[in-house]
């Protein structure tokens, strides 16, 4: 068998270049990592940015800055129209948790809207610019229908099941009368979760709160109107405001959570979409009755 110097070397090049370029990948992600670290006290910033689809991670990092000594006060940063109503209903619990034992001041950035705003509820001082997206109070779920679609192409759908509500929510079939009485009552026992959630947090009569409950969108300055946030400000004047009340002094130390806890086959596949390719991967999709203001 004759020996390719010619290929072998171009194999190894491509290789070496190959390697360089997921370690100047890997690099460029961990530069911006910022570490907790529990020397002298600090103020921690939690970020909650995009749909909110899986909770584990924002629920880890809360209770890490629960339980770090060394973190004084915590200010919630929301970036995010909600999303499912399990994930935000226990974000918001572990905030409860963490709220009980030290300062947690919310501030709202581009939106904080639906789920948003749920989890925002937990903390005592909320933060909103005039024009941040917020409100959009209720709950939804949605089905597609690919009925007329299989007709046109010829394709049907046999269902066997159990009880005639096994199947609610098919995009093959058309919810019957008693699906939609079904799902409105699930919607509305839900609904009116978040409403209670709300009334508890911000200290409001449930009643009081009917009119803003429909589902309708405000903005920071008509939330402040309505009581349902504190003040209007800056992510800036939020860190100061915990600060202050932490005794923090006005230049604290911040502090992020561990981003070492997040997949690192993503992160390295993101870094290199978004860099060398231009693209996002597309958020995690969410099932079931959503907190979740669509219009993001």
């Amino acid at each position: 068998m004759k020996k390719r110097p010619f290929l072998m070397a171009s194999l190894t090049i491509a290789a070496i270049f190959v390697f360089f370029l997921l370690v100047v990948i890997t690099a460029g992600l961990f530069r911006s990592h910022r570490m907790v670290v529990p020397v002298g006290a600090k103020l921690g910033v939690i970020q909650v940015q995009g749909t909110i689809a899986d909770s584990e991670v924002l629920t880890e990092q809360i209770d890490d800055f629960r339980q770090n000594g060394a973190v004084k006060a915590v200010v919630l940063r929301i970036d995010s129209p909600g999303g499912g109503v399990g994930p935000s209903q226990e974000v918001h619990a572990e905030l409860k948790r963490l709220a009980a034992e030290k300062p947690l001041v919310v501030s709202m950035g581009s939106v904080a809207a639906s789920g948003g705003y749920y989890i925002a509820v937990a903390g005592e001082q909320i933060f909103a610019n005039p024009g941040t997206i917020t409100g959009s109070i209720g709950v939804i779920m949605s089905f597609p229908d690919y009925q007329e679609l299989m007709g046109k192409i010829g394709v049907k759908n046999q269902v066997v099941k159990s009880g005639r509500f096994k199947d609610i929510g098919s995009p093959t079939r058309e919810l019957s009368a008693a699906d939609r009485e079904l799902l409105q009552t699930m919607i509305d026992d839900v609904h009116e979760q978040f409403v209670t959630a709300i009334s508890e947090g911000r200290d409001i009569p449930v009643e009081q709160l009917r009119p803003l409950v429909d589902g309708r969108i405000l903005t920071g300055q008509q939330a402040l109107e309505a009581g349902l946030v504190d003040q209007l400000g800056t992510l800036r004047d939020a860190i100061r405001h915990a600060a202050k009340i932490a005794g923090l002094g006005e230049d604290p130390d911040l502090v992020y959570p561990d981003q070492e806890k997040q997949d690192l086959l993503e992160r390295l596949l993101q870094g290199a979409l978004s860099r060398y390719v231009g693209l996002e991967l597309p958020p995690q999709l969410t099932f079931g009755p959503q907190y979740l203001w669509d219009g993001y």
